[in-house]
């Protein structure tokens, strides 16, 4: 098989290709191009797993980020098993053509189970005493061990929340430099995450965002001539464009307000109480599940979503099948919001009784995606040293809490998930494949395409988008 990359430089569109990216804009010039029609929900999770199957999230699952598991009645998101994703993957297809083939997956999500050969994802340490350590979960299990021994710890806090940087995207290209080098595999999956971040924090339109675009242009440059000067096909992809937006929209407080959502009072704090709610929303950027106990119920709450100012649909039961999503992960309800907005997960009508989870970064204890983790609170006087004396604390070994995250979902200004109307804003795909690319594929094409760079066959027999 045809030694091929795909990087997934999340947020990238055709817009933002040009003179703060020389090494992409030269390199876009001279191969083939596509706009993807964006997967709703167009966020992380769907999206992969949507490219990587060939098949809808009806058929493989994923329906968001996360979603309400009924049998433990907890909302979950950012799982790591691959087993959640209910189809076969692109390397399995290709391993059954070929026994010698091989796949390393460079920091795509659902990396852990897996039928993978090589991967690589963040996972930190979780200690006894209450502390998270910085760390990443490799297979084979040594590949960390020589990883972080070239490179150092994996920079979990550079990854996510209010000190992110290009650091975490150049480790992950780092550490996949070096796993071709010792595992050669025949496909490479490669994650860089890095415009997501200010692209969601400043909005695309802001002028800061060249600086980023300057960062993962030279980490993008850099792996294409790499594998490029070793014969790889490669492929530039991204998951979905980032627009600009300037309304939070607070569905559980709408909820809360009809008397719909019960809370539990802990140390004086409201926790969300799920099971006995009659319904609440999972809100993931643009779009949200709404679980809505009693079938009975549904139609008077898809009737109130829809007076909310900056909600534009609400599907109900066979009304999914739209945007082929109706699986029974779903919630009785999915939620789409305007092109401006973009939903939250808060459900307190105080902050004063905001759940102590809600000032810090805390992905695996929302019950909703909360982008406001990037910032840290403007309010807070004296940041640096506060978070000095707390981090002195933490090694010290006593007790304390990262409480820095603040509460205002305005200082969010650009969010996803939602099917833009305007194409620029559409995620691509760039190719050094001689034969050309139809000028728009649909997200299940992306399976296709990738089987025709490995030269592999697709058993499924459906039209392929491409032949490369």
């Amino acid at each position: 098989m045809q030694k091929t990359v795909v990087l997934n430089i999340v947020g990238l569109t055709q817009s933002l290709i040009g003179k703060h990216t020389p090494h992409l804009a030269k390199w876009a010039a001279n191969v083939q191009q596509a706009s993807i029609k964006p997967v709703l929900p167009a966020v992380t999770c769907t999206v992969q797993s949507t490219y990587l199957t060939g098949k809808w999230p009806e058929e493989h699952g994923i329906v968001a980020n996360g979603w309400y598991f009924r049998d433990e009645d907890e909302i979950k998101l950012w799982r790591q098993s691959n087993k959640l994703v209910q189809a076969p993957k692109v390397w399995e297809v290709a391993r059954k053509a070929d026994p010698n083939f091989t796949v390393a997956n460079m920091g795509w999500w659902y990396n852990m189970n897996t039928t993978a050969d090589y991967t690589l994802t963040p996972r930190p340490q979780y200690l006894a005493d209450g502390r998270k350590m910085p760390d990443c979960y490799t297979q084979p299990a040594d590949l960390r061990d020589k990883l972080q021994a070239q490179l150092g710890t994996f920079p979990l806090f550079n990854y996510w929340g209010p000190k992110t940087s290009i650091k975490s995207s150049k480790w992950i290209a780092d550490a996949s430099k070096i796993t071709d080098n010792l595992y050669n595999p025949t496909l490479t999956l490669i994650y860089l995450p890095h415009l997501d971040y200010n692209l969601q924090r400043f909005g695309p339109s802001d002028p800061r965002v060249a600086k980023d675009l300057q960062e993962i242009d030279a980490v993008a440059g850099d792996l294409i001539s790499f594998y490029e000067a070793k014969g790889a096909k490669v492929m530039v992809l991204s998951e979905y464009g980032i627009s600009d937006v300037n309304q939070p929209v607070h569905l559980n407080r709408v909820l809360r307000e009809k008397g719909y959502i019960s809370v539990r009072i802990e140390r004086d704090t409201e926790l969300l109480d799920m099971a006995m709610s009659e319904a609440f929303a999972v809100a993931d950027h643009q779009i949200a599940h709404v679980y809505v106990k009693d079938q009975a119920k549904i139609a008077e709450v898809k009737q109130l979503l829809q007076s909310v100012d900056g909600v534009e649909e609400v599907l109900a039961g066979a009304e999914r099948d739209k945007y082929k999503l109706a699986h029974e992960r779903c919630g009785e309800l999915v939620v789409v919001a305007k092109a401006n907005a973009w939903f939250t997960y808060y459900f307190w009508l105080d902050d004063r009784k905001a759940p102590d989870y809600a000032r810090m970064v805390d992905i695996h204890k929302k019950p909703g995606f909360d982008p406001v983790e990037m910032f840290a609170d403007p309010k807070i006087k004296f940041l640096l040293p506060k978070v000095a004396g707390k981090v002195l604390k933490k090694k010290l070994g006593f007790r304390m809490v990262m409480n820095i995250i603040p509460l205002d979902a305005t200082l969010i200004k650009g969010s996803h998930g939602r099917i833009q109307e305007d194409k620029n804003e559409w995620p691509l795909l760039l190719s050094n494949t001689k034969a050309p690319l139809p000028q728009e594929l649909q997200a299940v094409d992306v399976f296709d395409v990738i089987l025709q760079h490995l030269q592999a066959p697709n058993p499924t027999q459906r039209k392929s988008a491409v032949a490369v």
